[in-house]
Formats: C-alpha cells, sequence, structure tokens
C-alpha cells in the first residue's frame, strides 16, 4: 500500500467518523480531561458495509494494517473536533494521544460460519481475517505492562524508526539488520542507537475463553483459545462471564521446555469483546413484555393464587403434577432480598434447594429446566466433581501460578446444579459451606491467598442411602451431615410410594405427551407459560422488586419459629437460625413471585408450607403428604383459605391478628 492510497482511505475513514453517530463519541472523548487514557470508538461492521464496502473488506481482510490506519483516521478526526469545541469557550477540551476503534459485527455478514466459527474449528485459513469467537471465560489472568512500541536512530543517517515487538515471537522486539528509512538511496546503516523517553506502553492481560458446551456436537470435548485484550478491553470480563471476541488470530510460539517440541499456539489478539451476559439481560426485557405481565394480575385480581398456579403449570410441564416442587423450585430461582446491616455483615438472599427422592421421581428434570431458566448455569454432577472442581484451581502457566474457576466460581450470580449429591467424597462437599452461607471461597493456593464471590443459588438433588425410612431424620437417610443440610433452605423427600389412581393419571400424561400432533398457543398466559416468557418474567422479578416484610407476616413468622424450636426433637440439624432466614427469603421469594413489594400474610403462610413439606415429622400440619403426590387443586384461593385457618389455629396467633386489625381500624 502506497501512501497516496492510505492518505486517500484515511480521508474516507475520517469522513465516515463523520457522517454517522460517531460524531457524538468523538464529543464525548473530547471533553474527556484525562489525556493519557486509552478511549474506544465503537463502529458498526455493517452500516461501515452500506457506507463504504471496500474500507469494510480492506479492514475484515486485511484487519492488521487497516485497522492501525482507521485508529489513525479515529485520532485526525477527534483533532477536527476538538478544533471545533475549542473556539467554544465554554468547552474544556484536551487533545488525546490514544484512540482505538472497536469493530461491532453484530448484524454484519460477519456473523456466518466462515468468519464466526466455534473454537474448535479455528483452522490456519482464519489467520489475517477479521475473526469473532463465542465462549465462556475459565480464566482470567494478571494485568501486566506490555511494551508496544520504541524508537531507534541510525547512526549513519541520523533518521529515527519505530519498532514494535512481535506476538509470535513472546513479544521480543528484534531489531532490522539494515536503516528501513526509504529514501531514493538507502544508507544501509546497521548500527542503531535507542532514543531516549520513546518508549509505548500498554495494559496488557491474557484470558482463556472456551466455547460453550451447548453447542457442542455429540462426544466432542471443549476447546479453548488463548486471547490478548490490550488497554481498554482489560479487566472488562471475569471467569464465567459469556463473551464474543472479535479480533486478529495469529500465533506465537509455546514456551520452551526441555524434551518438549516447540509448538506455534494460536492466539486471538481482541478488537472488541461483548459480554453476553449484559445483552441478555438488557435487550430482552421490553415495555409490550411488561404491560402483558401487569394485565395477567389485573386478570387474576380476585383469584391471586390460580394466577400464581398458571405461572407455576410453566415450570417442567412435561412432569405432571408435583406442585410442591415447582413452587419450590420457582422460590428457589427467584430468591430474598439481600440485607447487609450498619456493620457491613451479609446475611445471603439467595435460596438453596435439596431435592431427595427415589430413582425415577424426576429429580434430574428439574435440575436441567432450573439451568435454562437461570441467566447463568452450571450442571456438575458428584461423583465428577472434586473440591477444587468446585471452587478454584491453581494452575502454572508459562511458569507463573494463575487461579483457573470452578463451578460455583462460574455460576457466580446464577445457578450450580449437582446431581447425584450423594456420591460426594465428604471432604469434597465440606469445600461447599462457605460457599453456600457466607457467599465466598477463601483460598490459600501456591501463593496466591485471595477470597472469591460465589453468590450462587445451589440447587442439589441426591438419592436416599438405601430404602427411606420415615422414622429415622434426614441425616441418616442421605449421609449427608446436618450443618450442609442446615444450609438448605427447602429440602424436598419425593417417595415413590405405590398409589393406583396416581399411576393411572400420570401414564395418561405421558402418553398424551408423546403424540406428535399437540399445538400449545404460546400467547395464552392465563393456561401455561412458555419457558422464554418464563425466563424473562424471574429475571423482571429479581431486577425490580425488593418486597419488605409487614408485621403481620412477621408475627405468623415468628411464631411458627417459636413452635419448631420447642417441638424441635428429630429435626434439629435443621431448626437452627438459618431456618428463621430461609422463612424470610421464600416469603420474600413469594411475594415477588405474586409481583408484590409487600410481603403479607399469604407469602408467610406459603413459605411455612414450604418449609413444612420439608420437614420429615412436621410440627403443624399432617394434610401435606408425600411432596411427589402433590398435584395443582382447582380452585387454589379455597384450599389456602383452609390452610391459612388450620395454621394460625395451631399457632395461637388468630386472636393476635383480630386485635392487629382493630388497632390498625
Amino acid at each position: 500500500m502506497n501512501t497516496t492510497d492510505s492518505e486517500d482511505l484515511k480521508k474516507r475513514m475520517v469522513s465516515y467518523l463523520f457522517s454517522d453517530h460517531s460524531v457524538h463519541q468523538l464529543r464525548s472523548i473530547a471533553s474527556s480531561p484525562d489525556s493519557h487514557l486509552h478511549f474506544p470508538l465503537y463502529v458498526d461492521f455493517a452500516e461501515l458495509m452500506d457506507y463504504d464496502p471496500r474500507i469494510a473488506h480492506l479492514i475484515f481482510s486485511q484487519s492488521n494494517t487497516y485497522l492501525q490506519l482507521f485508529d489513525d483516521a479515529a485520532l485526525l478526526a477527534h483533532r477536527i473536533v476538538l478544533g471545533e469545541m475549542a473556539a467554544d469557550e465554554k468547552n474544556k477540551v484536551v487533545e488525546k494521544k490514544f484512540i482505538h476503534v472497536r469493530i461491532n459485527v453484530g448484524g454484519s455478514p460477519l456473523e456466518c460460519p466462515e468468519t464466526f466459527p466455534s473454537i474448535g474449528r479455528v483452522r490456519v485459513q482464519h489467520r489475517g481475517i477479521l475473526l469473532t469467537v463465542k465462549g465462556i471465560v475459565i480464566r482470567s489472568g494478571a494485568i501486566k505492562m506490555h511494551e508496544g512500541e520504541r524508537k531507534y536512530m541510525c547512526h549513519k543517517c541520523k533518521n529515527s524508526f519505530t519498532v514494535h515487538p512481535e506476538v509470535e515471537a513472546r513479544n521480543f522486539i528484534s531489531l532490522p539488520s539494515m536503516c528501513p528509512i526509504q529514501k531514493s538511496k538507502p544508507c544501509g546503516g546497521s548500527k542503531f542507537q535507542y532514543v531516549e523517553n520513546t518508549i509505548v506502553c500498554h495494559d496488557y492481560q491474557e484470558i482463556k475463553v472456551q466455547e460453550s458446551t451447548q453447542v457442542l456436537g455429540v462426544g466432542a470435548i471443549p476447546r479453548s483459545i488463548l486471547v490478548i485484550l490490550k488497554d481498554d478491553l482489560v479487566d472488562v470480563v471475569k471467569a464465567g462471564d459469556d463473551v464474543i471476541v472479535t479480533g486478529l488470530l495469529t500465533a506465537k510460539w509455546s514456551p520452551e521446555l526441555k524434551d518438549v517440541r516447540c509448538d506455534l499456539d494460536p492466539v486471538l489478539i481482541a478488537n472488541n469483546v461483548r459480554r453476553i451476559n449484559e445483552l441478555k439481560s438488557e435487550i430482552d426485557i421490553s415495555d409490550v413484555m411488561v404491560m402483558k405481565f401487569k394485565q395477567f394480575w389485573n386478570q387474576f385480581k380476585d383469584a391471586p393464587l390460580k394466577g400464581r398456579n398458571a405461572i407455576l403449570r410453566g415450570i417442567c410441564p412435561q412432569i405432571f403434577g408435583l406442585f410442591t416442587v415447582k413452587l419450590a423450585v420457582a422460590l428457589t430461582l427467584i430468591g430474598g432480598v439481600q440485607h447487609v446491616d450498619a456493620s457491613g455483615t451479609r446475611v445471603r438472599g439467595e435460596s438453596h434447594l435439596l431435592l431427595v427422592g427415589d430413582p425415577g421421581t424426576g429429580k434430574s428434570q428439574f435440575l436441567k429446566f432450573a439451568a435454562k431458566l437461570s441467566n447463568r448455569s452450571v450442571i456438575t454432577t458428584g461423583l465428577g466433581s472434586t473440591s477444587a472442581g468446585l471452587t478454584v484451581t491453581a494452575v502454572k502457566d508459562g511458569g507463573e501460578w494463575m487461579l483457573e474457576a470452578g463451578a460455583l466460581v462460574l455460576a457466580d450470580g446464577g445457578l450450580c446444579c449437582i446431581d447425584e449429591f450423594d456420591s460426594m467424597r465428604e471432604h469434597d462437599r465440606a469445600t461447599i459451606h462457605e460457599a453456600m452461607e457466607q457467599q465466598t471461597i477463601s483460598v490459600a493456593k501456591a501463593g496466591l491467598v485471595t477470597t472469591l464471590s460465589t453468590k450462587t443459588t445451589v440447587f442439589g438433588a441426591t438419592n436416599p442411602k438405601g430404602h427411606y425410612d420415615p422414622d429415622q431424620p434426614l441425616s441418616v437417610n442421605t449421609t449427608l451431615s446436618g450443618p450442609l443440610l442446615s444450609r438448605f433452605d427447602i429440602v424436598l423427600v419425593l417417595l415413590d410410594t405405590k398409589n393406583p389412581e396416581w399411576d393411572a393419571v400420570v401414564s395418561s400424561h405421558i402418553l398424551s405427551e408423546a403424540e406428535p400432533d399437540r399445538t400449545s398457543n404460546d400467547e395464552d398466559l392465563a393456561n401455561i407459560w412458555p419457558l422464554s416468557t418464563l425466563k424473562r418474567y424471574v429475571h423482571y422479578l429479581k431486577e425490580k422488586f425488593r418486597p419488605v416484610l409487614t408485621r403481620e407476616a412477621e408475627a405468623v413468622i415468628s411464631s411458627y419459629y417459636q413452635l419448631q424450636r420447642r417441638s424441635a426433637t428429630d429435626n434439629a440439624a435443621r431448626t437452627t437460625v438459618r431456618m428463621l432466614e430461609s422463612l424470610i427469603r421464600l416469603a420474600q421469594a413469594h411475594a415477588r413471585l405474586m409481583f408484590r413489594n409487600e410481603v403479607t400474610r399469604l407469602d408467610a403462610i406459603t413459605a411455612i408450607l414450604c418449609i413444612e413439606s420439608s420437614m420429615t415429622t412436621s410440627a403443624i400440619v399432617d394434610c401435606i403428604g408425600n411432596a411427589l403426590h402433590s398435584n395443582f387443586t382447582d380452585n387454589p384461593d379455597q384450599e389456602y383459605a383452609k390452610q391459612e385457618r388450620l395454621i394460625l389455629e395451631k399457632l395461637g396467633c388468630k386472636d393476635n391478628f383480630s386485635d392487629m386489625n382493630i388497632m390498625e381500624d
């Protein structure tokens, strides 16, 4: 590319930046006070293609050269904007030294499989073009300082030139053999001297991105690729984030180790990084959807529990009945409100659920469905999980120790499903204790002492040890220790007892599910909610609602807790102060599910019913029965009125409430 061509292209790039919405970005960059920061300038590839297909093609096919030219054009455009803004005396503007054009390939032809391959399909043919990959960050390295360029002067002709480090040679700077200055007659000098204070440094970070397991074929092992982030891109993602990375594929020599063959490892030098977790949450919930939710609750204003049951039917619709389990799954996923007191002590808002049941009772189905409902989820089985795999692993990479995130850290802010909970080794199970209650993991490995955040909901499933004995406490039946059981808000026992009527209903439901011509209307929310709507609803509730307890709800929860403490003999491990916190969390979650910001008596009593169904010997309600055979009632509001009357009589709160109502009147 000759100089005339490059100047012409630069002018066209500048005119594009002024024709498009980038003017607003350039003005905000100019008004920033710090001149030494690195600023991103976002450009849509689809819009660039419409404006000038030639520039777009050159940036795609020869990214290394033309992205650098685009950065120079952005600096030129910045100086023009600076001149315009400086003319107005009100504006305080400072010239910036570093502006980087970040290409957004969303909605452009670059999203086709040839330029957006899965990580396992990256080949030599992709080298040199603008490539996009998608995956989950499994390791993020430390942020280092990296030398970007330095200047040397030729002894013979006294001209200076810039030298850049080579990624292939592990960022080593090599000097040219002869003076590279282009003149009519080359000087041929071979001695160079470093020019003082000309080193330009950049922030530099390496992350490892692994392809998502959902897109893999049968029997495929997920592959990973090293991604280099520079300047404004460092520290924008952490382990566990879903990302889309656009960049330039190159390679670097693997470290020189004794008796190990030296290879070129593929590396992606990132131009733009987008976090998909944020994208999901921001884009999906439209105002139309929020209006739908509000209309739905207006429709069920007189029978709110009927509306709630319509939502619960959408959870795992392939499984018949199991009302208690579906309610427990919904309350666990929605969760309560985190409470931080004046001293900074944090009481978690996330609930944990454990399903204990006979084979064939649908435990794993619920686990899989809950993982689909959650924005961020990790599924693992007990036998294949070690303490390092669940928490964090120390790995050595190029002579330096790094931490690689395990399942609980990857699920931070989401859901961690652990199937076959009983088959985990005892010391591996003990590592979950801190993550479940304090929501942190403290690590001291290989000289790395740190604390990682694990604000995650744990959803476990386990089989009882042998035949379930209702006369024995839960810790004996499941071989799980008391401290671990007390951390679960709800422990549901699903026993496969013989019930001919139930078996007949279930078998007809399963057979009707197998018929191919069943069609459902997605718009009819009053009947059953589709998965996509349910996912948005759960996310909307967690974002918008912060329920507060009323005096009535406090009185019910307090009375129930005191009664349980008095009568706890078999369930000593479960009736701790954690149980009181669980009741508050579940009541708040139910208030959110009912689209309210206030925890009423209805929510408190539903929380009690959930806790009751997880008790082996019930202190109050004898009519709950087996959670496996709990079905949706035709008139839930009437059913609830009966249960409320029964519970308030047992708690001895009925008179208190009538006094409260008189005082309020």
